[in-house]
């Protein structure tokens, strides 16, 4: 019984994931720039301007760090909110499913848009910046990146919680768009100023970037497992405060 209850489990979420691939799919106004920005830019700064010094190499790691955290933020932020607003959360949450498949299959397309973005930028890396990387690396830096993504799944969630459908996108690139610039995503850290290099460590995307980096060995010197320590607190801590907004939607 309890294999087939597993099975049964197995094929919701499956069926759950599948549906919300088809549905992001035919949102163009999500696919394409959530795809495209991020391998236009490396193109247009990291090929054409970019080359010679490592900085080919540099700037393929810091916008590849750019492209996932999108599908984490958007997929779950804007995706939640709109659930939320068009009743398709309360419906889901009465039908005979764990909610566990609702989240789970967001957290698997947010990984399908990053791999696909992941694979563009190595492409263009490999075929026109002249980035070669050994498979240990390219490994290390897709599982760094992929992995890296939860994160801001959790913002996500907690932003698609406290928001409507309308409001959402413009939360999330009033704290996306900046938060990558401080960062160092769109220009190396190192050339910020010195004040905005030092505000650059409040922000989850610095960290993420800086264990990128660190396949590289172009990250800026700080404790490595430091980086992983403030990601997983990031977590834990929007992950607790979407909790606590998911416990005022159930009672309400």
């Amino acid at each position: 019984m309890s294999s087939l209850s597993l099975s049964h489990a197995w094929k919701i979420h499956l069926q759950e994931t599948w549906s919300e691939w088809l549905k992001l799919t035919r949102m163009p106004m999500f696919v394409l720039p959530t795809l495209l920005f991020p391998w236009m830019f490396y193109l247009f700064f990291g090929v054409m301007f970019g080359r010679g010094a490592g900085n080919a190499e540099y700037l393929m790691v810091s916008y590849g760090t750019f492209g996932v955290i999108g599908p984490a933020l958007f997929g779950f932020g804007v995706g939640v909110a709109s659930d939320r607003q068009q009743g398709l959360l309360q419906l889901k949450r009465v039908l005979p499913m764990p909610m566990s498949a609702y989240f789970i299959a967001k957290i698997g397309i947010s990984l399908m848009f990053s791999i696909v973005i992941l694979l563009g930028l190595a492409t263009i890396a490999v075929l026109f910046g002249g980035v070669r990387l050994g498979l240990t690396q390219w490994i290390s830096l897709f599982a760094i990146l992929l992995v890296g993504t939860l994160p801001f799944c959790a913002m996500g969630v907690f932003i698609g919680i406290r928001s409507n459908a309308q409001s959402a996108p413009a939360v999330i690139n009033l704290l996306y768009l900046p938060m990558a610039f401080l960062s160092g995503l769109w220009i190396p850290i190192f050339i910020l100023p010195a004040i905005l290099q030092k505000i650059a460590v409040i922000f989850p995307a610095y960290h993420l970037a800086q264990l990128a980096f660190s396949v590289l060995d172009k990250h800026q010197g700080q404790s490595l497992m430091g980086h992983l320590l403030v990601l997983l607190l990031f977590t834990a801590v929007f992950l607790m405060l979407a909790g606590f907004g998911w416990r005022a939607l159930r009672d309400r």
